[in-house]
């Protein structure tokens, strides 16, 4: 009910910790779980967190196949991931629960449209401009500093040209559509949400969250995000206690461990952690894996 209500001013990110506190609860209720996954869902979609809300809606539907919102929900976080044939099947699921669902009728007729079309543009140089004022003056210069956050608003002549070589990449799940004007802000009280962008270098493969919550673990998002295994982890290896976490010094070119149980604002104001673009930037490897050990062959790294 309080999740209901924080969705209904619009506060998503209240709903979703809400939603999260009642899941923590084990009601045992399948029917219960099913609505609040869904619910929080809805509320990850509002963020433009679709990863996280199309898990939620995977594991609505394991707990109530004929639960409709959820593949609703499931169907339209396909549509924002561009998985176009993913959300036809979606669809096609649910109308043969109803075959008159209105809304399951719209998005196959738009999926079918835009199957087939490939991702357009590269889309790594993160164009979310940062400025100390932005959402609506909602973010003040005084901010950042008070929080010992540190900022770097214009790359070097370098650090272009390393933009451009990872601009190559495949991008999955982030696009234009849902990185384009995504800006740090305040909350009503007083804390910042984050973009946050999320690199996973063994198989060039990206995750962008819109609204990361300064206080949230990482664990938290991670518990979230692989709750079921993306499609390019073919090994099974990514799972959310077999990862490990990295920011790299590109002055020093080393790189430093980030441990989970921490929060973003913890890994802000490490001393050597600097938010380039607007957009802080988190390197993903499964544990002990032969990647990661040859990606950090020859580079300081400081571990935990």
């Amino acid at each position: 009910n309080e999740g209901n209500e924080y969705f209904k001013e619009k506060d998503y990110g209240r709903a979703v910790a809400a939603y999260s506190e009642g899941l923590r609860r084990r009601s045992g209720d399948a029917e219960l779980d099913a609505v609040l996954l869904t619910n929080r869902a809805a509320a990850h979609f509002h963020l433009g967190n679709y990863r996280s809300a199309l898990n939620d809606a995977i594991q609505a539907k394991k707990l109530k196949p004929t639960h409709l919102k959820a593949i609703i929900r499931g169907a339209l976080c396909h549509m924002e991931l561009k998985n176009f044939l993913e959300a036809i099947a979606w669809c096609e699921e649910g109308l043969q629960i109803d075959s008159k669902e209105k809304k399951l009728l719209e998005i196959r007729a738009k999926a079918d449209k835009l199957k087939g079309k490939e991702l357009e543009g590269p889309f790594l140089g993160i164009h979310t401009d940062f400025c100390p004022h932005c959402q609506g003056g909602a973010v003040m210069g005084t901010d950042l500093p008070e929080r010992n956050i540190k900022l770097v608003l214009e790359p070097s002549d370098e650090e272009e040209e390393v933009s451009d070589g990872l601009a190559e990449i495949s991008l999955d799940g982030f696009h234009s559509d849902s990185a384009t004007g995504a800006k740090v802000h305040l909350d009503a009280d007083g804390n910042l949400n984050w973009p946050v962008l999320f690199l996973y270098p063994e198989h060039e493969q990206t995750d962008f969250t819109v609204a990361f919550h300064e206080n949230s673990r990482f664990i938290d998002h991670l518990m979230v995000m692989f709750a079921e295994l993306p499609p390019w982890d073919l090994e099974k290896k990514y799972l959310p206690n077999n990862l490990e976490l990295y920011f790299e010094d590109g002055e020093r070119e080393e790189m430093y461990e980030v441990n989970p149980e921490h929060t973003l604002l913890q890994m802000l104001q490490h001393k050597r952690y600097f938010v380039k673009a607007g957009t802080p930037t988190v390197l993903v490897f499964a544990k002990r894996s032969p990647f990661s050990k040859k990606y950090f062959s020859g580079k300081k790294v400081h571990r935990l």
